[in-house]
This record gives structure tokens, C-alpha cells and sequence, in this order.
């Protein structure tokens, strides 16, 4: 039995035009009815995350930033799991050559919640993020290492597939990187590649144990659909998993379940199929 659905966004609940089908929300409706939580896992920031969430009229749990926070749809904070300053300075130091590609996410009210020093917003594979966020986005007077008098939320990269994949690997040699977690979510078809570097021990799949455990919903009782790397841990945690036809051959080979894409209502077959049992 199901009861509770961890549900990526990007490339699962929506689809690839940035939609959400009337299918999808169809069967996550059914399935609250049906008495399932319903929890959004993303690697979009809350204010991202909300106006989709919005488009679902029933309860929501959001895990955003790739599990470093857990709010309500209302937006009070469940969890906070915040990347120490100190590690975040580090990252920033040995990187300073992806200056023109990398932000600093904190958990601010203000515009002050993702700055910058040099990203130019222009590009094509960041303009659309830029003019959907631009009202949190703030540019910093002085190096972004100089901006972090608090711990933030990630660092946060962007760039093309092969850059950022020697980025992971370079991250994850750092003398900081126990102290640090490298999630990436890959689009290779766009050559485009996001790296978030989070607190150690932080995932989409860590903070969904950790949330479950609260609610008293054990690994069996969770069914998790996603698409990308960054969706791995969450899908080895649950104990039903299921990747979209959409997804990428790397989690497409690791014998998941397999469902339809997100451009044919993949979502909702698999819940109605796993959850549902319709």
C-alpha cells in the first residue's frame, strides 16, 4: 500500500513545453483522495516551486533545493539542512574560474535569495529561469565569497555537460568534500548541466527518509518518480521506483519501473498503476 508520493518536478510532474497535464493533476488528485500524501521533491528553490504547486488543489509537501529544505505549501519551514559558510567559501575559492556561472541560494524574504557576481543571464539555456525568478535575483557589489555572512542553502552551478562533469569530479576531490554533497542533473541534449553543492549527507532521497520517519511512512510505503541524476538517491530509497520515459538511459539502466513520458502522461499511469491499482 502507498502512502506517500514523492514526485519530481522537471521532467515528471511537468511537461516538456513546462506544463502540467491535466492527467498529471488528475491523478495526484485522486490519489490525496485516496487518503496518499503528496510530497514535491525538486531541485527548484521554494518561490520556483510554488507556483506549480499552486496548480495542485490539495495538500503538498515541498522538498526543494534537493533536499536541503522541507516547507509546507504555505511556506513554513518543516527542515533546513544549510551548506556551512566556511565549505561555501572554499567551493567558491577553488572555483573562481566558473565565476561567470555559478550562485550563492539562501533562505532570504527578500530579492537577496540567489545572488551573483558575473552570470550573464542572457543565455539562452538561463533567460527563461532569469525572468521567472528575477524578483529573488540580486547581483553582489563584491565577490560572492565576501557575500556570505550566513550559511546558505547551495552553491550553484551551471554551464554544459562536459564542463560540469569535470566540476563534479573536481568538487568531490576538494579538501572540503566531506563536508560537502554534489547533486547534478544532466540535459544533454541541450548540452546543459546544473550542479548544486549542498551540505554533506544532503539529497532528494536523505531528506525523504527523514521526512517519512516523521510521518511514521516507512521506504515500502513510498512510491518516488523522477527523470534525472539528481532524482538517484530518492528512487534507491523508495520502496517503489519508477523513472519516465524521458529519463535518462543512466537511470533508465538501473531497473526502475518504467512509465511513459512526461509528454504522454507517464505520471499519471504510474500512479494509477502502483498507487492506484486502476
Amino acid at each position: 500500500m502507498i502512502r506517500l508520493l514523492a514526485i519530481d518536478i522537471d521532467g515528471t510532474l511537468l511537461d516538456s513545453r513546462g506544463r502540467l497535464p491535466d492527467a498529471h493533476r488528475d491523478a495526484l488528485v485522486d490519489a490525496a483522495a485516496q487518503g496518499i500524501e503528496v510530497a514535491l521533491v525538486t531541485g527548484r528553490s521554494f518561490h520556483f516551486t510554488k507556483p506549480i504547486a499552486d496548480l495542485l488543489p490539495i495538500p503538498l509537501t515541498l522538498v526543494v533545493n534537493n533536499g536541503a529544505v522541507v516547507k509546507r505549501k504555505t511556506g513554513e519551514t518543516e527542515i533546513r539542512n544549510l551548506l556551512s559558510r566556511e565549505a561555501a567559501r572554499v567551493v567558491l575559492d577553488e572555483t573562481r574560474h566558473l565565476e561567470d556561472s555559478v550562485a550563492v541560494v539562501f533562505d532570504r524574504p527578500d530579492e537577496r535569495q540567489i545572488v551573483f557576481e558575473r552570470m550573464d543571464w542572457t543565455h539562452p539555456h538561463r533567460r527563461g529561469y532569469y525572468e521567472k525568478n528575477k524578483a529573488f535575483i540580486a547581483r553582489t557589489p563584491a565577490p560572492l565569497a565576501e557575500m556570505l555572512v550566513e550559511d546558505p542553502i547551495q552553491v550553484m552551478f551551471n554551464g554544459g555537460v562536459a564542463p560540469m562533469r569535470a566540476l563534479v569530479t573536481a568538487l568531490r576531490s576538494l579538501p572540503v568534500a566531506d563536508r560537502i554533497s554534489v547533486a547534478i542533473t544532466e540535459y544533454e541534449l541541450r548540452n546543459f548541466s546544473l550542479v548544486d553543492v549542498n551540505a554533506a549527507g544532503c539529497s532528494k532521497g536523505t531528506t525523504l527518509a527523514r521526512w517519512a520517519a516523521a510521518r511514521g511512512v516507512t521506504a515500502g510505503e513510498i512510491m518516488a518518480v523522477g527523470d534525472n541524476l539528481n532524482d538517484v538517491e530518492m528512487l534507491d530509497f523508495a520502496g517503489t521506483a519508477v523513472v519516465m520515459g524521458n529519463a535518462t538511459d543512466v537511470l533508465k539502466s538501473r531497473g526502475y519501473h518504467l512509465t511513459g513520458s512526461n509528454d504522454e502522461s507517464g505520471l499519471a499511469a504510474a500512479i494509477r498503476r502502483h498507487a492506484l491499482n486502476k
